[in-house]
């Protein structure tokens, strides 16, 4: 049974999987501002309730990260851990933004594999 984050945003789209994992996919060419990072982190965290679950971010073609909205990534939520997925030079730059954040809420990590990234994710 797949659960859904709220809707209210169509910059992102959030699933709760039969496997217990969180899929979130950014929508192609987002501009992510602190708004849209608190409404996904907000639906993360209702989504899950009071569990932990790991994370696959679908981040490919994400035009940009605000600085706001990389201090929300920062922050904890019901996130076990974060695998960040994108495909291009691009993506790996604004990974690194993210990644660069001093002391991150979980274990995250960049793939550019969906296969590598979800085996990640499955390392209890």
């Amino acid at each position: 049974m797949n659960a859904e984050g709220s809707g209210r945003n169509t910059l992102f789209h959030l699933i709760l999987d039969a496997e217990g994992l969180l899929r979130l996919t950014w929508a192609r060419g987002a501009s992510i501002t602190e708004a849209d990072a608190e409404s996904a982190m907000e639906d993360v965290n209702a989504l899950c309730g009071s569990g932990r679950h790991p994370m696959l971010v679908d981040m490919a073609t994400t035009a940009e990260v605000s600085r706001g909205a990389r201090t929300v990534f920062g922050r904890p939520c019901q996130a076990s851990r974060i695998a960040l997925l994108g495909s291009s030079p691009v993506d790996r730059v604004i990974a690194n933004f993210i990644l660069g954040i001093n002391k991150l809420p979980c274990p995250t990590r960049f793939f550019t594999s969906e296969r590598d990234a979800l085996a990640w994710l499955k390392v209890v």
